[in-house]
Order: structure tokens, then C-alpha cells, then sequence
């Protein structure tokens, strides 16, 4: 048994995610912890609502709400929706709790301590419109490298460079629109990742079985123009993580706090200590999965994330735990998979918060069970490319594949058996060289979805649990149970014998895409055996003749095309 520590990007609080948000984090993250855990692995999934900075404090202002009041209502918002979409963290944090704070002063005293972290005195823009400094993020204009023409002062979003608001072409203020800045000289804290360029990139290139995608963009941050930037760790803000050297205060930094990028990657060992405290368990709990010398050397940790979250955790949050283990007393455990994933699009353009387009999950929820979208986000997931959301597509792959593949499997066995030989498993006769194949092909097949899975390539492995269901389907064709019993009843009995625990092995390895279909069909079959298939010949007999069962309602519905176009046009934009 391995131990597995899976971390989800973290989901700003402002404002409920659209379906390109969950696809490009937390959903394949489920995935992940959920096959995990069915292959017998204890597994420890955490995320948790990213809290602190200017997106927070704009969002609570326009809600009319004091900051902490409404972080504390949209964290409930964001997990009452993620356990919609059966998102089975083992814990659900928040980056505003104590024990992040402690832990990220805590971190910010190590790194001063390794002399990694210099105060410098820049200049940083200033809005007379909005009476405030202006967050990097909050500072929009042209990019210099590539003309996209909302790219953000700290970062462009459409060719991921690094950037300095002073960079930006046309610099405007993302709050009010207003161009008049100014220039103004301020005292920060940086963090000296220059210092640490050659030891983050030997890292990095240690990592042989790393996506093309996070490494290219992770060197590309390293190499490009001058290479790795110190970066700044703290913003002139009132809500955040007050500056501290561990405990003290820190002179000169009075009234300022960490930047929101600096204390958010901290939260993943945070929330896992808020898991710990959460259960009454001591701090050995978590720092087991977190502390190299406590336990945490045996744990491998998988990080999901889309492109944009990728330089932050391939160099500053690396760099923070490198350099607090600077004189080897905090082996902290870096992270040994970084699975990224490009954009979702929606149909013909791109999901916008801003603008209400797109489907976000709680309407999503609203409209159908969280199955249907889990199967085609996942089935259709954007790692080697970004990819499209169509109501069309979105329509034929719920019906050909859940409806038409697995639903109707499940219909026809059941209602067939009950019909011919009532709810209990027949007996049957001996399997003959059509259940031998079957038995072959499924074991097959199901190796090379194990394999998929292992590795984390979510598309794949969707294509090849589908390709199990339709196993079943077409030996369901060729069998032919309902003409078989007009002749021989006993023959018939076995092959339905057969289908039947093979809607049981269905609902085992199905479990991590659709989990409350796998549900209703173990349930439908009088089972509560989730254990793994490792001998398909051996599973297909867990139900023996005589055991009860009940024929479930209809699995999927099939989608309409008056629905669908329904649909398309509430999505089109612009939310309320």
C-alpha cells in the first residue's frame, strides 16, 4: 500500500467556478484520490478556498459585507458545490485559518533566516481613482511580448510571461478602468529566487515523467530574457497574512501583508494541519504526509493545476520549502508529479466570469446530476491542448456513451432476468468460449485502464472504461440472452448470470468517473464488494446464483434537442 498526497489548485473565493475552473484542478484531482483509494492506497486529498488579496476584498465590497463575513459564506458555498459534484476531499481548508497564518509567518522567519529574503524599496503603481496601491493582477494593459490586450501586471494570461506592471502598454486600473496612475516608492519583501535558480532547475529536470506541458512552461520561466526574478511576497493591504518573522513583528512592515501567491501553496500543508486539529489528532497527523523526518519520505505528492497556476509551483513555492530547509532541520516534501492542464473553451469562445459565460457549477448542478458532467469534463479534459465546450458534443456524449453504452446495458440485464427468471442471480449452466473471450478482453482492457489511470492521462482512461462497457454490450449482442432462452433457459441463465456481476464489476472500476451511478448499480445488485477486479474471472463470480437483486430506475436520461437548445441559450451569457 503507497501513500498518496494530492493537492488541488486552490479555487479563488470571488464568486462561484465554471466548469472550465473544475476541470482544470479539482475534478481530475478526484479522479485521481478516488482510483487510488480503490486500489487499496491510503490517500490524503486536500484543498481548500484561496481567501486572501485584492479579488477578496473587491468581491466583499460589491456583496456589501465585511471581507471576513464573506469569505466565511462563499468557503460554504464553494464546499456545499464541491460535495455536489462528489469532490472527495479529506479535507476542504480555508487560507484564512490559523493555521495558515502561523504556518506562513512561520516559513517567511526561515527563509529570512537563509537570507533569502531581501527588503526592497520599489515603486509600485498607485491609483488616484481608487485611493489605493494596485495589486500586480489589478493593473491590466498590452502586453509587450505577445499584444494580448488584457494581460495582468503580474502575468499574461495568453503567453504566460512574466511581467512588471510597468511593462504593460497602456496600463489602466482593473477596478475602475481609470489610467491615472502613478508611480509611488513603497518597502516590500522579496523573495530571492535568483539565488536559487540552478538548484530549482536541477530539480526540475530530475523530473523525467513530468508533463511536457509543466516543464516547458516551468524551464521557459527559469531561462526566458533574463531568467528568474526575485519576487515580491508582500502587498500594501489590509486583509491577508499580517507580516511576521515567525512570532515577531517585522520592523518596517507594519500594516502590510504576505502577497496572496506567497501564503496560498502554504495552505496545502495548512489545511492538512486544519484536517488533523478538525479529527482532535496531534501535529504528527499531518506531518507525516508534510515533514520528510517525520514519516512524510515514503509519501509520493501529485499537485493539479491549470497552465497559469503552474510557474508558482514549479519555482516560489519550491523555493519557500527549499529554503527553509536551508540548514537541513525542516525537510519539508516537495511535490513529485505536477499534473497541469491547458483551457476549456465554451462554445466558440471562452468561459468569462466576468461576463456570465459559460455553465458554472451551480447551475450546472441545477440542470442535471453531477455524473453527466463529470463524464464529459473528464472524457474531454484539455492535457495535450486546450479543448471545447459544445452543448452538441456534450449532448451525444451523454447519449451514445452513458445512456446508450452503460444505461442500457444495465436496463436490458435486469429487466430481462427479472422478467424470465425474477430478481436473484440464476444458476445457470458452465461458461462456454464466449464467456472465456469476454473474460480475456475485459482483463485486457482493464489493465491498460489501470495503466492510464496510473499515469494520469484522464482522457485515455475514459476511452478505455468505455471501451469495457462496450465489451459488455457486444457480447451481450452476440450472446443474445432473450433468444437463447426460447431453446436452451439453462445456457441463457449463465450468460445472464454473467452480465450481472458484470454490472457489479462496471460499478467498481466506474466509481472514480461517475460515482453515484457506480452507487445505484452496487446497490441495485445487493453488494457492497467495491474490492478491485484484479482477477475479472474471479469477479464475475462474486454474485452467486440466488442472490437478490432489484432492477434500478433508468441510469441516464437521454438529453433532448429542446433541452439542449434551451440550454445554449440560458449559457449564452450574461449571469445574474
Amino acid at each position: 500500500m503507497a501513500r498518496i498526497l494530492i493537492t488541488s489548485a486552490l479555487p479563488y473565493i470571488n464568486g462561484i467556478k465554471h466548469l472550465g475552473n473544475l476541470v482544470g484542478s479539482q475534478l481530475p484531482a478526484d479522479l485521481f484520490a478516488r482510483y487510488m483509494r480503490a486500489r487499496g492506497h491510503e490517500v490524503m486529498f486536500i484543498c481548500a478556498t484561496d481567501e486572501h488579496g485584492t479579488p477578496a476584498e473587491l468581491a466583499a465590497a460589491k456583496a456589501g459585507k465585511p471581507v471576513d463575513e464573506y469569505c466565511t459564506e462563499m468557503h460554504e458555498v464553494q464546499s456545499e458545490l464541491a460535495q455536489g459534484f462528489k469532490l472527495s476531499f479529506d479535507h476542504f481548508g480555508r487560507s484564512s485559518s490559523p493555521e495558515n497564518h502561523q504556518l506562513t509567518q512561520h516559513m517567511a522567519g526561515r527563509l529570512k533566516a537563509a537570507g533569502l529574503i531581501a527588503e526592497v524599496s520599489e515603486k509600485q503603481v498607485y491609483s488616484n481613482a481608487d485611493g489605493r496601491f494596485l495589486p500586480d493582477r489589478y493593473i491590466e494593459g498590452t502586453c509587450p511580448n505577445c499584444g494580448y490586450n488584457r494581460a495582468r501586471g503580474d502575468q499574461c494570461e495568453n503567453c504566460t510571461k512574466q511581467l512588471d506592471p510597468t511593462n504593460l502598454i497602456e496600463p489602466r486600473s482593473a477596478i475602475s478602468g481609470s489610467t491615472d496612475l502613478e508611480v509611488r516608492e513603497t518597502k516590500h519583501l522579496f523573495l530571492r529566487q535568483r539565488e536559487m535558480r540552478d538548484q530549482l532547475r536541477d530539480w526540475i529536470k530530475s523530473k523525467k515523467d513530468w508533463p511536457v506541458l509543466t516543464t516547458s512552461i516551468a524551464l521557459k520561466w527559469l531561462d526566458d530574457g533574463d531568467g528568474l526574478q526575485d519576487r515580491g511576497i508582500t502587498r500594501d493591504l489590509d486583509w491577508g497574512v499580517a507580516v511576521k518573522d515567525g512570532q515577531n513583528d517585522w520592523p518596517g512592515m507594519e500594516g502590510k501583508v504576505f502577497y496572496v501567491w506567497f501564503d496560498a501553496p502554504i495552505e496545502y500543508i495548512a489545511a492538512t494541519a486544519e484536517w488533523a486539529h478538525a479529527n482532535n489528532l496531534g501535529d504528527e497527523a499531518w506531518e507525516r504526509w508534510w515533514r520528510e523526518d517525520k514519516g512524510a519520505s515514503d509519501v509520493q505528492y501529485y499537485e493539479f493545476m491549470g497552465k497559469d497556476n503552474v510557474p508558482f509551483h514549479t519555482l516560489s513555492f519550491p523555493a519557500t520549502l527549499m529554503g527553509a530547509n536551508h540548514d537541513g532541520t525542516e525537510p519539508w516534501k516537495m511535490v513529485d508529479y505536477i499534473k497541469s492542464f491547458n483551457y476549456l473553451n465554451y462554445d466558440g469562445g471562452q468561459f468569462s466570469t466576468s461576463q456570465g459565460r459559460g455553465v458554472f457549477m451551480d447551475m450546472a448542478l441545477s440542470i442535471l446530476p453531477s455524473d453527466y458532467w463529470r463524464w464529459w469534463l473528464l472524457s474531454h479534459a484539455p492535457e495535450s491542448s486546450d479543448s471545447e465546450f459544445t452543448w452538441e458534443n456534450f449532448q451525444a456524449s451523454v447519449n451514445k456513451d452513458l445512456a446508450d453504452v452503460l444505461g442500457n446495458l444495465v436496463s436490458r440485464v435486469t429487466k430481462f432476468c427479472r422478467s424470465k427468471f425474477g430478481e436473484v442471480v440464476p444458476e445457470g449452466g458452465a461458461y462456454g468460449p464466449r464467456e472465456e473471450k469476454l473474460i480475456a478482453d475485459l482483463t485486457e482492457k482493464l489493465r491498460a485502464y489501470e495503466g492510464f489511470m496510473e499515469a494520469m492521462e484522464v482522457r485515455k482512461s475514459s476511452n478505455e472504461l468505455r471501451a469495457l462497457w462496450v465489451l459488455g454490450n457486444e457480447y451481450l449482442q452476440e450472446a443474445a440472452p432473450w433468444s437463447t432462452f426460447k431453446t436452451d433457459p439453462e445456457a441463457a441463465a449463465a450468460q445472464v448470470r454473467l452480465a450481472l456481476n458484470l454490472i457489479r464489476l462496471y460499478a467498481v472500476i466506474s466509481q472514480p468517473f461517475i460515482p453515484d451511478a457506480a452507487q445505484t448499480m452496487m446497490q441495485a445488485m445487493g453488494s457492497d464488494d467495491w474490492s478491485w477486479p484484479t482477477d475479472v474471472a474471479a469477479a464475475l463470480a462474486t454474485l452467486p446464483a440466488g442472490h437478490a437483486f432489484t432492477t434500478p430506475e433508468v441510469l441516464f436520461a437521454k438529453i433532448a434537442d429542446e433541452q439542449r437548445e434551451d440550454w445554449q441559450a440560458r449559457f449564452s451569457g450574461v449571469r445574474a
